[in-house]
């Protein structure tokens, strides 16, 4: 059961955000195959970011925990917090799954 990884930057880190972005988008191209689905939380409007979700394909916590640990978004400083909870998919493409 993967774990859904969430994550709220630090107020006013936009720049820091752009500036760590193509790390970030490295780390998790060498790291797809474990990738259900990532993307940023962003404004109504389509603009900015503030945080992210990631729907990492695992069963241990540690590893989750690890993963985002290592995420060049978190060793640059730019989370204000991260939240890690199991996720259980029950609809997928438009399927009921449960």
């Amino acid at each position: 059961m993967p774990y859904l990884i969430l994550t709220t930057d630090k107020p006013d880190s936009l720049a820091r955000r752009n500036a760590l972005r193509a790390a970030h988008l490295e780390y998790l191209d060498r790291h797809r195959h474990r990738l259900l689905a990532a993307g940023a939380l962003l404004n109504d409007d389509g603009s900015g970011g503030h945080g992210g979700a990631i729907l990492l394909d695992t069963d241990a916590r540690q590893e989750a925990e690890d993963f985002i640990a290592h995420d060049p978004f978190a060793l640059g400083g730019l989370f204000e917090s991260t939240t890690l909870t199991r996720w259980r998919k029950a609809y997928f493409n438009g399927e009921r799954l449960v």
